[in-house]
């Protein structure tokens, strides 16, 4: 596949599908393969008995390079290619969908529907939301919102813009086995140690991009970006991750609103630290403003992205 289809139309093209149809239930999708694969290899190297941290990083090596590899091989056939390229520049964004379904989160909490709130909520994060009440419910949208901008879409628009498809999908086989195995548990401490370090460092620069962009799209739009511009750093480095608390520090400054606090994953209570004004619950408006701040955040990024690695190409021919 050329060049200028690689840079521009494909990711432009994928930017384009993923705000028009997000991302459908009936539509096959390479991330749940990847999960399913994941699933059989944990299943398999538990019962043989396997070391669990050698065999955590033989899976990155396998998953991402095996990733890699088909889509490189389906890429370079004619024609077939560049729709290939297409569905794999299309599949690996979310920010359509992300805002899709966090809207419904809102709207449901708007209307006073607490409980069908709470089992919207439930699908997009990872922990309980059985027993949050509508603040709770509120900050909760808030921080996964700011984070899965980067995990859904600007991380993933990066290496898309910079390797094309097979790389982007790469780093997204790498995201999966994070947000699979990397939890601090007994069961996945070690199985999972190799996708949640790689992926610490492949988010590295994106999360501070994200960030960085939600900064300037925010002071645009008239909010907090003096205050942001002043807190943020410091707020991102008290989390535990190197990479999450960058967009939700800056999106809690911009919009004014307190992330973090009591937790609860996996049944335990987990005591996440403060992001933002302490004590400013989030209300509806709010919500609005996060959700318009970062659909907008993320779309000026994939510009960046896609002018940058244009002209990288155009330079390096």
């Amino acid at each position: 596949m050329d060049s200028f289809n690689l840079a521009i139309v494909v990711p432009v093209l994928a930017v384009v599908l993923d705000a028009m149809i997000g991302d459908p239930n009936y539509f096959p999708h390479p991330v749940r393969y990847i999960g399913n694969g994941l699933d059989l290899f944990e299943g398999f190297v538990r019962k043989v008995g396997l070391n669990l941290r050698f065999s955590g990083w033989f899976a990155l090596v396998l998953f991402s390079g095996g990733t890699w590899a088909i889509a490189e091989f389906f890429l370079a056939i004619p024609f077939l290619g560049f729709v290939v390229a297409l569905y794999l520049g299309y599949a690996g964004l979310a920010l359509g969908c992300l805002i899709k379904e966090s809207r419904k989160v809102a709207v449901l909490l708007d209307d006073g529907n607490v409980a069908e709130a709470r089992k919207a909520l439930a699908m997009l994060v990872s922990r309980d939301t059985s027993r949050l009440d509508e603040n709770e419910l509120r900050r909760t949208l808030a921080e996964t919102v700011s984070e899965n901008l980067n995990d859904g879409f600007v991380a993933p628009m990066f290496y898309l813009a910079l390797l094309g498809p097979g790389g982007m999908w790469a780093y997204k086989a790498v995201s999966t086995m994070d947000s699979m195995w990397g939890y601090k548990t007994n069961r996945y401490n070690e199985l999972g140690y190799a996708g949640a370090k790689t992926d610490d460092v492949l988010a590295f620069i994106p999360a501070r991009l994200t960030a960085w962009l939600l900064l300037v799209v925010g002071k645009r739009r008239g909010l907090n970006f003096y205050g942001a511009k002043e807190h943020y750093q410091a707020d991102a480095c008290k989390m535990e991750s190197p990479n999450a608390g960058w967009p939700m520090a800056a999106a809690a400054w911009l919009i004014g609103g307190q992330m973090g606090g009591p937790t609860v994953y996996f049944g335990k209570v987990k005591d996440k630290p403060i992001l933002g004004p302490v004590g400013n619950n989030w209300n509806s408006e709010m919500i609005e403003r996060l959700l318009a701040l970062s659909k907008n955040a993320g779309y000026w990024g994939a510009g960046l992205f896609i002018i940058s690695a244009s002209l990288l190409r155009w330079a390096m021919h």
